[in-house]
């Protein structure tokens, strides 16, 4: 489920963001609401932007220069993608984008490279092979777009690469991977990701509880992609796959020891360390491990007696899109986390790693109308609608590995986004892309009727001495947004 929390935040002090418009370009966008598609690219070799904007009509591309100017633009009919769904693009080494667009079915991806200097396009199918079961998910690095699916009846992934109008396939096999819980009970690989599936973690942005919950990860780095696996309450099994040469490395990584039974446990990746965490009702655990030798580097251990002196912000507990209830001790804490799924989220921006403790559920709830003689057998309609509870707090930890206190938080360039995008409705269609030290937010303004890019960096100038984002963590909730 994803939302925005800005209640907090509408009732604030006006400020001024760390924000600046690079551009703006004139678009009549059609049935946005149903058909309306926006992606952006950068070219990694020469820094220009590209914007691919798509309505029930067309397909619009811009592309900006890196001091973003508008170089070329190019208007083509989507009529070879229509009802299709926009997965990602690549840019060729001759300069020119290409769009893969799918079915609904995901089994076939119509391939449309546009040719900006005379204005003209080709296409071609791209049929996935009937050997993969399903996709786990795709990505853009490097100027290519790759697909990574699952293959049909084998203990494998199977990596698509589409560069330069042609794909090659790696496969990366498990077979040989022991996969085994704490109970000593054996899984097969396919059975793992069937009902545990891969969630992708964006490295760049803020990756809300609601995702970083999940069990099973995947981080996409330069050449590499890291596989974690929490079933196991003891250890997180990792892999790392070198997209390159198609090896793989398996690596395990022992959780911290607990005093008590723990029903919990997760990690998460973030600039070649493992942060670890694993939580009961008595006890709250967290280390850091260095991924290439596999040692500990820092361990933490609060007890429910304890006062949690490294967090940034007070303890909170959410239920649904209620504002956040302030626990005021551990043990309330401990007690809210230990019927959740534990979890934890980092994000390092400049020498410092901004981290969410927490733990989050999401569950259905079902309400029956009955018909008059309020039997079972007569009810009409039954409605369902989602709940979530959500316990977390924050921290910070610096260069060395230090809890920093006394940090005075200010507000990431990615929560200047979310707090600009909270208080800007006519906003649609948004997109974020992450370049060398700030951020960039594309968008599609309804009333303007323009396509609008807008420049983002960390701070905030203030108009008086309050900061309305006062907690990274109920600011940067994850928007549904089409991320590149």
């Amino acid at each position: 489920m994803k939302k925005l929390l800005l209640f907090f935040l509408l009732a604030s002090p006006s400020v001024l963001l760390s924000q600046t418009i690079l551009n703006s370009y004139p678009l009549n966008l059609t049935k946005i609401d149903e058909n309306g598609q926006i992606l952006n690219a950068e070219d990694v070799k020469n820094q220009d932007v590209y914007v691919f904007a798509a309505d029930s009509k067309n397909i619009n591309i811009l592309k900006y220069s890196k001091s973003f100017f508008l170089t070329k633009q190019f208007t083509d009919s989507i009529r070879d993608a229509e009802n299709r769904s926009l997965l990602g693009s690549s840019i060729s080494d001759d300069g020119n984008p290409t769009l893969y667009w799918s079915s609904r079915e995901s089994q076939n991806i119509r391939i449309i490279k546009y040719y900006l200097d005379n204005n003209t396009s080709r296409t071609l199918n791209f049929n996935i092979p009937e050997n993969n079961e399903y996709i786990i998910t795709t990505f853009q690095k490097n100027n290519n777009f790759y697909i990574l699916g699952k293959e049909k009846d084998s203990q494998h992934l199977l990596l698509y690469e589409m560069k330069n109008g042609k794909c090659e396939i790696k496969m990366f096999d498990f077979s040989a991977a022991r996969f085994q819980n704490e109970r000593g009970q054996n899984l097969t690989f396919s059975s793992l990701i069937r009902y545990f599936p891969i969630q992708k973690m964006e490295s760049e942005d803020f990756n809300p509880l609601n995702k970083t919950v999940h069990i099973n990860k995947l981080y996409v780095l330069n050449d590499r992609i890291i596989l974690t696996f929490d079933y196991n309450q003891k250890k997180t099994q990792v892999f790392d796959l070198n997209m390159e040469t198609a090896e793989m490395t398996e690596k395990n990584f022992t959780q911290p020891d607990s005093k008590t039974i723990s029903k919990t446990s997760n990690s998460f990746f973030s600039e070649n360390k493992l942060f670890q965490v694993k939580a009961s009702k008595d006890e709250f655990l967290f280390a850091v491990k260095d991924f290439d030798s596999e040692k500990t580097i820092k361990s933490i251990s609060v007890s429910k007696k304890d006062t949690i002196l490294f967090k940034n912000s007070p303890l909170f507990l959410q239920i649904n899109d209620n504002k956040p209830k302030e626990l005021k001790t551990t043990t309330k804490f401990l007690s809210q986390l230990e019927d959740l799924s534990v979890g934890l989220s980092v994000l390092k921006n400049n020498k410092n790693s901004y981290i969410t403790f927490g733990g989050y559920l999401e569950y259905i709830v079902s309400d029956f109308n009955y018909g008059r003689s309020n039997s079972f057998d007569s009810f009409e309609n039954q409605v369902q609608y989602r709940q979530s509870k959500m316990v977390y707090f924050d921290s910070v930890l610096n260069a060395n590995l230090d809890f920093v206190t006394d940090h005075k938080s200010e507000p990431l360039a990615i929560d200047n986004i979310f707090y600009y995008l909270g208080t800007n409705k006519n906003a649609a269609l948004q997109n974020i892309l992450k370049l060398k030290d700030y951020y960039i937010l594309s968008y599609y303004d309804t009333v303007l009727k323009q396509y609008t890019i807008r420049k983002f960096t960390d701070g905030v100038m203030r108009e008086d001495s309050g900061n309305p984002i006062s907690n990274k963590a109920i600011f940067s909730q994850s928007l549904p947004l089409k991320k590149s």
